[in-house]
């Protein structure tokens, strides 16, 4: 799986030091694909039992998709696609997480946008992101906005999160509407 360590790997090709006349920039890697090689293979042994993640290409660490299939609660028996782009800056900056799947959520748009304060680059309360925050945090994360961290005080979606305190079994068949339509 981890192809990305065994490159790394064989691009250092054991060198102690520079071949003479070998350009470094042709045998660099990034800091963030160095954390990524480390962090991937801690998450592949810390995955909630709900989510699954997928690499469209093993040599591109940085970006892949999550799927969470929540087992209790409004959501269960769907299945929620995201996407996670981990920029060139991270650990410095957090990874971009999109909704590919559309949802009915007081924290998620129906367009994908997510309001997880962990994602935050700066964040008033200090919960935002930092560099001590690793892929691990942010899959743990989307997958508690199934559960503990659904949010209906401080909501994204403002009509997901009205429709929930106006009607609440309105709401549950409204969100199983949409599991039926776009999260099977």
């Amino acid at each position: 799986m981890l192809t990305l360590a065994s490159k790394l790997k064989r691009d250092d090709g054991g060198r102690t030091g520079r071949a003479s006349g070998a350009s470094d920039s042709t045998h660099r890697v990034s800091i963030r694909d160095r954390l990524l090689t480390k962090e991937v293979a801690e998450l592949e042994t810390n995955l909630p039992s709900t989510c699954k993640a997928s690499f469209p290409d093993e040599d591109k660490l940085h970006h892949f998709q999550l799927a969470v299939s929540p087992d209790e609660g409004y959501y269960q028996s769907g299945r929620f696609q995201f996407e996670i782009d981990v920029p060139e800056a991270y650990n410095m900056v957090p990874p971009k997480v999109r909704c590919l799947t559309r949802i009915w959520h007081p924290n998620i748009t129906e367009n994908g946008e997510i309001c997880l304060s962990l994602l935050r680059e700066h964040s008033i309360d200090g919960t935002g992101w930092a560099p001590t925050r690793t892929l691990k945090d942010v899959v743990w994360g989307l997958n508690s906005l199934f559960t503990d961290l659904l949010n209906f005080d401080d909501p994204l979606n403002i009509d997901a999160a009205e429709h929930h305190l106006r009607d609440k079994e309105d709401f549950r068949n409204k969100v199983q509407d949409y599991i039926k339509h776009y999260a099977r």
